[in-house]
């Protein structure tokens, strides 16, 4: 059986962190949904300023959006919605055969909104009307700052993917986030049926950590902060307060495991994803991780429910000095920092490109 369907049919969904207008034009990302059992997308800053800055297939939008005035952020929030109107295009039958569990995309809002509540609720507002998909996600972070736009998105109908998550704790703030939207709609009389997954980051506990702990221990810390987190997961599903809601027609927000492609080259290539297999989860990997997997990975069971020894293993990480909430703390900070980045040079990118193109228009003509 193919590997990757064994992974759906525990109960997990795969999709693919990565998307490119090559992928579109070429149909690759189609071979990919139909080959590997690929039911939604994921995208983020960095994957888009790699996107343009690795093929012309956004030349001319890039020179058309220019000549009509658009520049920054608004030309880019075109280009790449056009991308992911077209990937929501190709994910809209799952989308309506799963009930809207499934068939997803998602959209970055941008990555400077991170500590600004009212800007993020603007944007992600935005961002859902321009786009104008039923299975568009909007990425909003779950900083302290995020945390009460996702609320406020939720309960304005706007379906969120709550990114940059690093521990059971970040997790379950978001997951409140989402429940308080939920109960208001309920509350209000509004359908409570808005998608949300909450994205726990995994591989860069390990980078982080790397060089700080006996061997061990490497590659280890990720996974046990995944295990925790998925007993907190579970744990609130079989809540009464959840019950109540579901009772009234609410949709799970699901746990999504982010960050999956291995970054130790010593560590299997595939190591996250079978130490992450778990039902109603979902697992976006890069294009790299997928194949790997479905080429020689293992399928050894779902994960405990209860934790299994990730009680036992961060004792262990405790003691070989490493604060975890404090970490915690700083690698959503490193993240959202690293988005910034991204961000900035995504937009110093598209600048360049349309004065460049506007240049050799001029000289053609």
């Amino acid at each position: 059986m193919n590997k990757t369907r064994q992974l759906h049919d525990l109960g997990q969904s795969l999709w693919l962190d990565n998307i490119t207008r090559k992928m579109l034009d070429d149909g690759s990302l189609r071979q990919i949904i139909e080959k590997f059992s690929v039911t939604g997308l994921t995208s983020n800053p960095t994957i888009f300023d790699e996107a343009i800055g690795n093929s012309d297939a956004y030349a001319a939008g890039i020179r058309e959006k220019a000549k009509a005035g658009k520049s920054g952020e608004a030309l880019f929030m075109e280009l790449a919605l056009e991308d992911l109107r077209r990937a929501a295009g190709l994910f809209r039958p799952i989308f309506d055969a799963t009930g809207g569990r499934d068939g997803w995309v998602s959209m970055e809002i941008s990555p400077l909104l991170a500590r600004d509540t009212a800007g993020s609720i603007a944007a992600a507002a935005q961002v859902r009307q321009q786009a104008d998909q039923p299975n568009l996600f909007v990425k909003i972070p779950g900083t302290p700052e995020g945390i009460p736009a996702i609320e406020e998105s939720i309960f304005a109908g706007v379906p969120i993917n709550v990114t940059l998550l690093f521990s059971s704790e970040q997790y379950l703030a978001a997951a409140e986030a989402y429940l308080r939207g939920i109960e208001r709609r309920v509350a209000a009389g509004l359908d409570p049926q808005i998608g949300s997954v909450a994205s726990l980051f995994v591989s860069r506990w390990d980078k982080a950590v790397s060089d700080k702990v006996p061997a061990e221990l490497r590659n280890r810390l990720g996974i046990a902060v995944g295990q925790r987190t998925y007993r907190a997961y579970r744990q609130l599903l079989a809540s009464p307060r959840w019950h109540k809601l579901a009772a009234a027609g609410a949709r799970p927000q699901r746990l999504l495991w982010a960050s999956t492609g291995t970054k130790d080259p010593q560590a299997p290539d595939t190591l996250y994803v079978e130490a992450l297999a778990a039902p109603d989860t979902v697992n976006t990997m890069p294009e790299k991780t997928l194949r790997a997997y479905a080429g020689h990975g293992k399928l050894n069971g779902a994960m405990d429910a209860d934790g299994g020894d990730s009680a036992a293993v961060l004792q262990r990480f405790a003691q070989a000095g490493i604060d975890v909430d404090a970490l915690a703390l700083q690698l959503q900070r490193d993240g959202a920092q690293a988005f910034v980045k991204s961000w900035k040079e995504l937009l110093k990118r598209i600048a360049d490109s349309s004065a460049s193109l506007a240049g050799a228009g001029k000289e053609a003509a």
